[in-house]
């Protein structure tokens, strides 16, 4: 993928998906890495997800939201923590439920180069898709091999009922498998790759495409799979009043 940030506009708009290596990522969003670096130890304290219909122990997580208001400057700024929900025609396994997790830890939320992340990509969609403020959820996820297998999306491919989509590596240790997989919602093609360098982000029109991240088995003890999923939208957060869309 070009490091030129026009080329990866035209990209999401032609194929509904751009993959961004960590040095495109940083040249295209001006990320500092050295600083998000910093920040990986933060995925060491998540709790686990006490909401896995399936009935693993394999995920843990933290998840709040943010409004940026794109029109100043792409001011970011959080609100009151919020449960997360989505409808059962965006996720068959988890929709209808109500889910509380523990908010992402305030260091986090306010360092500086993380801000700039979640602002930068918000950014980048209203080129695409322009719109006064995104309703942003953050959602720092660990995947390991607890029972043997770890999920990454045990929903299966989906969308989100958002926008857009954000999924950034933060890194992976001891693992095989965690393939993801993207493909046209409206059609047969389809691209499959492995993310593997911290730092790679994935970008998606979710309207354009579905995703899914295959299983990840262990090659260690130590076995894990950290990620950062982004998701913006236009018309408010989803939430149980609003119906299924």
């Amino acid at each position: 993928m070009s490091s030129d940030r026009s080329a990866v506009i035209a990209r999401l708009a032609q194929a509904g998906y751009a993959l961004l290596g960590p040095a495109d990522a940083r040249a295209v969003l001006r990320l500092d890495l050295a600083a998000l670096d910093q920040l990986r130890d933060f995925w060491e304290r998540l709790p686990r997800d006490g909401y896995l219909r399936d009935g693993g122990a394999y995920r843990a997580r933290r998840h709040s939201c943010f409004v940026q208001q794109t029109a100043a400057g792409g001011l970011l700024e959080a609100v009151p923590h919020r449960p997360h929900w989505q409808p059962t025609a965006y996720n068959a396994l988890h929709g209808g439920l109500t889910r509380w997790f523990e908010p992402i830890e305030p260091a986090l939320a306010g360092a500086p180069a993380w801000r700039h992340l979640v602002s930068a990509i918000g950014e980048l969609f209203a080129q695409l898709e322009p719109a006064p403020r995104w309703y942003v959820e953050a959602h720092q996820f660990r995947i390991d091999t607890t029972g043997g297998l770890g999920r990454p999306t045990p929903e299966g491919a989906h969308r989100d009922g958002v926008d857009f989509v954000a999924v950034i590596l933060i890194g992976r240790r001891q693992v095989r498998g965690g393939e993801t997989r993207v493909f046209d919602a409206h059609g047969p093609t389809g691209v499959r790759f492995t993310m593997q360098d911290p730092w790679t982000l994935l970008l998606m029109n979710d309207a354009r495409v579905i995703h899914e991240t295959t299983p990840i088995q262990p090659q260690g003890a130590q076995a894990a799979r950290d990620t950062l999923v982004l998701t913006y939208r236009a018309r408010g957060f989803q939430a149980p009043e609003a119906g299924a869309e």
